[in-house]
């Protein structure tokens, strides 16, 4: 389903939950031993992250399936009042299913004095209050705080990119969001699980009005598809790419032509591997593309 509308998950036959919430978690293990279980009883792929900090989790699997999850296993106190986001999926978005414990549900590696959203975070913005800004057009920064490479296919009008390739170069790169400290800073990213965390380390970096998009740039398209968010949003998983619709211009750029594209490779170069928008144009007749002359000589 590349670069298609994702539309009302019920009238595909599969569907892919997207969720997570900071909370404190005593067992970790058995936590994620629990939604191993239920997950491979339901034939569920995808990736779910558990930590002490708490949940961060993709499932794919049919929609009576999902669905089935979803009633198992939000009615735990911890977790009753996740938001879980849905979208169409296509049977094959996920290879496998993952369920690990990890330190942190993202990888920041920030302290806990640092960014702690199990204490403090941010103020949320709802979808409709964001739009709303946009349409009085207020006087706003949103910072996009996802790896480039997500922020090329897609991104909000107007939005500052950092520039960090993983969530945890945020620190290498806050000094380029200096200028916004006294300016009203509203965080995005997919889902809302790497910008509650960051706009927990803006304020602690001395921002002082942050704002998170509650439920991420994900609820916001698809309660608006088409407005104010500019081309597709990328996906971790087989999608590569989504939307819900509505009317909208490809803003992605190949990375070796310019033209317009929303279509990602990875290098072709064993030693390289870089993620970027590639264009069908720049790929050879087996359909690799190689994000340099240098890249693609290295092969001969």
């Amino acid at each position: 389903m590349k670069g298609e509308a994702a539309g009302n998950s019920k009238t595909h036959p599969y569907q892919v939950l997207l969720f997570y919430k900071y909370v404190d978690v005593d067992a970790p293990e058995e936590l994620a031993a629990h939604i191993r279980s239920l997950a491979a009883e339901l034939s569920l792929t995808g990736r779910v992250i558990v930590a002490h900090e708490g949940i961060n989790g993709t499932l794919e699997g049919t929609v009576k399936n999902t669905e089935k999850f979803v009633v198992r296993f939000f009615p735990d106190a911890r977790f009753a009042d996740v938001q879980v986001k849905r979208s169409a999926g296509t049977g094959k978005s996920f290879p496998s299913l993952s369920v690990k414990v990890r330190e942190e549900i993202v990888g920041t590696g920030f302290t806990d004095e640092e960014a702690n959203p199990r204490v403090s975070t941010a103020p949320r913005i709802s979808p409709e209050e964001l739009r709303a800004w946009y349409e009085e057009e207020r006087d706003f920064v949103v910072v996009d705080m996802r790896n480039n490479y997500e922020f090329a296919s897609g991104h909000f009008k107007n939005a500052v990119e950092p520039g960090i390739s993983a969530s945890r170069h945020l620190p290498l790169k806050v000094e380029k969001l200096e200028p916004l400290k006294e300016k009203t800073v509203v965080t995005v990213c997919t889902g809302g699980v790497r910008c509650e965390k960051m706009a927990a380390y803006l304020m602690h970096k001395g921002f002082t009005n942050v704002r998170q998009l509650d439920g991420g740039i994900h609820s916001y398209i698809e309660k608006y598809p088409g407005k104010d968010f500019l081309g597709t949003l990328y996906t971790f998983d087989q999608r590569l790419t989504m939307h819900f619709g509505g009317e909208r211009e490809v803003i992605g750029k190949c990375h070796l032509c310019g033209s317009a594209s929303e279509d990602y490779a990875d290098c072709a170069e064993e030693s390289c591997h870089l993620h970027f928008i590639a264009c069908a144009d720049c790929r050879d007749a087996e359909g690799r593309a190689y994000c340099s002359e240098e890249c693609r000589m290295a092969l001969v």
